[in-house]
């Protein structure tokens, strides 16, 4: 969880207060010189990436803690933790890089580079064509999918089990609580909300991306050679 929480702490920086604050209330800062802008584009698409992995491998790492006792005591450890979001962090920070090519200048004013905009030509190339798709699918629908699929084992896990203790205790008052049932009935309130804001949240993003295009991202405003 507290990688979890990590990342969305990086998408409240970078992509709100850098992306949405800074660069819409400064416009003539340094984050929109052309190589800073993309470097910023750049860091708001791992950002959120990360956000979304990060999520799906909680949501993976209580599965098999619920599901699986044989592979929870290997696989639910610390440094397995550590090891598999090091691995996202790496492997989405490498599938990201083309991000880094997508835009051009948009204004070039005393020899200083302004803005940013998407290069239609990578978008047309067979490679830009495949990463925008690849870039979709790694955003929507299959994390979508796996976190559905991996809540839906957890909740038919922990429902079975309490049927089954209760037949046991089928004798004891129908008044008394189970401590046990207590607690699995909140641990699948707490993976509800988890999973139920992740989809909130995203759902407008997603919605707005398939909209839109990540190619109709322009950084700019205003008229570098006439501030006023």
């Amino acid at each position: 969880m507290l990688g979890m929480a990590m990342a969305d702490l990086l998408v409240m920086v970078v992509n709100v207060i850098v992306y949405y604050i800074f660069t819409y209330h400064f416009p003539f800062s340094f984050l929109l010189h052309t190589p800073v802008c993309r470097f910023v584009l750049y860091l708001t698409v791992i950002t959120l990436d990360l956000s979304v992995w990060f999520t799906i491998s909680f949501t993976f790492d209580r599965c098999v803690a619920i599901c699986s006792t044989g592979l929870k005591t290997r696989y639910c450890t610390k440094r397995t933790a550590v090891i598999v979001l090091t691995t996202f962090t790496c492997a989405i920070v490498f599938k990201d890089v083309p991000v880094l090519f997508m835009y051009e200048t948009m204004q070039i004013t005393e020899n200083v580079q302004w803005g940013c905009k998407a290069d239609a030509r990578f978008a047309a190339s067979p490679f830009g064509s495949a990463f925008l798709l690849f870039h979709v699918l790694s955003i929507g629908p299959v994390p979508f999918t796996l976190m559905f699929l991996f809540n839906s084992l957890t909740v038919r896990r922990i429902l079975a089990a309490s049927r089954s203790r209760m037949k046991l205790r089928g004798n004891k008052s129908a008044n008394e609580q189970d401590p046990e049932v207590v607690t699995r009935r909140k641990s699948i309130i707490l993976l509800f909300a988890i999973s139920g804001s992740f989809i909130l949240l995203w759902i407008t993003f997603v919605v707005s991306f398939y909209t839109t295009g990540l190619t109709n991202s322009n950084s700019y405003r205003g008229d570098r050679a006439n501030p006023a």
